[in-house]
């Protein structure tokens, strides 16, 4: 593989938005997502006022911003309990347009969690509303060049995408962040957002962790990991066209896979953990050496 299509290919393996793909071009307030069918729309019963908080805002220029409890009533966690809206959140890079900062400031933000490597941070800086923390917390590891260099294949893009979540359960650096994120999230009060860079594999990962710890069940899980694929829509079809239009069809089909998110990816990183640990909560005690106290605050933030 020549050298530009190896930059090009790890700028989007570790989901740097190319400047090429959106500068100049207008975004559309993306469609709003099918919500997933398992959530309750009809109950009212959850937090301590009885109603759900409002959803999260739609960003154009943050497309993936979104609550980590869901939408609507939100998600159904340990004892039927729903899930507390407005209180973590989950994003792609928070580069926003005014409006769209305008509505991150109304949210009232306390804290954002920068999961980026240097590189991507270097591309594109958070622009954040005033007064909100910045904590940088970089959890990817591995030479993703030489990953991308390997690639031959449809195939070799999917198992690269499966490699990186077997590395949240395998990786000392990989686990230590996620160890470090978790923790923060717990102690740290008020509104918070943790993100990377398309908000679909380091992030994805995070809120996994969160809903499980919650008591979310396996199939919603998977449908709010997959929700990625609507809310990054138009982002992945406007890298996919750059890529064809200067590096070839033949490059956008082999790098296809690496735009987006699919049950594999996921299940990969989640079938690491019954082989290492057995079970997520195993993950999160042994594998991440998280306290009780943290995830019983974690919990709290959760389910109130």
């Amino acid at each position: 593989m020549n050298r530009t299509r190896t930059t090009l290919a790890a700028a989007v393996v570790t989901s740097a938005l190319l400047g090429a793909v959106t500068t100049g071009v207008a975004q559309a307030q993306p469609p709003a997502p099918p919500l997933p069918p398992v959530l309750d729309l009809g109950s009212l019963s959850f937090g301590s006022l009885g109603i759900p908080a409002p959803d999260a805002p739609r960003l154009a220029s943050v497309p993936n911003f979104r609550d980590v409890a869901g939408t609507g009533s939100g998600y159904v966690g340990h004892g039927g309990t729903h899930l507390n809206k407005g209180v973590l959140y989950r994003a792609d890079t928070i580069v926003p347009d005014d409006a769209d900062l305008a509505a991150l400031e109304r949210l009232g933000l306390a804290a954002v969690y920068d999961l980026r490597a240097d590189d991507e941070v270097a591309e594109k800086p958070d622009r954040l509303p005033a007064g909100v923390e910045y904590v940088r917390i970089p959890i990817l590891s591995g030479n993703i060049a030489d990953m991308i260099d390997q690639i031959g294949s449809v195939e070799d893009s999917r198992n690269m995408m499966r490699d990186m979540n077997r590395a949240f359960v395998a990786g000392d650096a990989e686990r230590a962040g996620f160890t470090r994120l978790l923790t923060e999230l717990a102690q740290n009060d008020g509104r918070q957002v943790f993100h990377c860079t398309a908000g679909k594999d380091r992030t994805g990962w995070t809120s996994m962790l969160l809903l499980s710890l919650a008591g979310v069940d396996r199939a919603t899980i998977v449908q709010d990991y997959l929700l990625t694929n609507e809310y990054n829509r138009e982002w992945a079809a406007k890298t996919r066209a750059h890529i064809a239009a200067t590096q070839g069809e033949e490059a956008a089909i082999l790098f296809e896979p690496l735009l987006g998110v699919e049950d594999s990816y996921l299940q990969a990183g989640l079938d690491e953990i019954d082989a290492r640990y057995g079970s997520v909560d195993a993950y999160l005690t042994e594998g991440l050496g998280l306290s009780t106290d943290t995830l019983d605050a974690l919990r709290h933030k959760l389910l109130g």
